[in-house]
């Protein structure tokens, strides 16, 4: 029994090395940020509705969300959540979130997807603004419709809180996430803004203006969905 044990914690922490191994900088997950949206909605027939950006209240980007599973799985990864600003048109400064799941069973294997996540009303934003977050149990989340013919699929994914999306080796797809947890990247925040700058201080636009490493990202956000209030 106890060699059981500890071939488990073993294992657990070989999957923790392989998750948290080569993390790139924040300047370079935000450059990477901004490169997977403009790849996905420059892509109209297998990217995201633009009917659903222009609705969406806030939106998460998670390059590079890594999986990694030996006997027990996990998930992890480091992005960003911008949304619609209260300071006036466009979007919010950037906040550091980071995606944490895991699952158990006989697997092996590992792979890096894009995950990006649509919040499609306030209600849902309040709550992914929170200091912990579980998708499924927190707001009603589902994999969310992909092109310009999901138009007759879109009036039954607006019903979630959340839509999620993910991007592997070049096939983009909406994606089931639940049981995945947000919570906020406070080291990346404090090299972007400062210490103590919390989530809802960046988004709601009450804290300091937008770092230049984020000026890609939000610019893009801006040209593919910069609706007014």
């Amino acid at each position: 029994m106890k060699i059981r044990k500890l071939c488990i914690v073993g294992v657990a922490g070989l999957t923790a090395g392989l998750l948290y191994a080569h993390e790139e900088s924040v300047a370079t997950r935000l450059k990477t940020s901004s490169e997977v949206l403009t790849e996905i909605m420059s892509a109209p027939d297998s990217g995201i509705p633009q009917e659903l950006l222009e609705k969406s209240q806030c939106i998460v980007i998670v390059p590079g969300l890594k999986k990694a599973a030996f006997i027990v799985g996990g998930k992890y990864g480091r992005g960003f959540i911008s949304c619609r600003s209260n300071a006036g048109p466009g979007w919010s400064s950037p906040a550091g979130v980071k995606v944490e799941g895991g699952s158990f069973g006989f697997q092996i294997g590992g792979s890096e997807t894009d995950v990006v996540m649509l919040v499609m009303n306030k209600r849902g934003a309040e709550k992914l603004l929170s200091s912990k977050f579980t998708l499924g149990a927190d707001a009603s989340v589902a994999a969310g419709p992909v092109g310009r013919s999901s138009a007759a699929d879109t009036d039954l994914k607006l019903q979630a809180e959340i839509l999620t999306y993910s991007r592997s080796r070049g096939v983009f797809a909406g994606i089931a996430l639940n049981g995945a947890t947000l919570r906020p990247d406070k080291e990346s925040n404090t090299e972007l803004y400062g210490a103590g700058v919390t989530n809802r201080q960046i988004v709601m636009g009450s804290k300091k203006r937008s770092p230049v490493a984020a000026a890609e990202l939000t610019a893009n956000l801006n040209k593919y969905s910069g609706r007014k209030e």
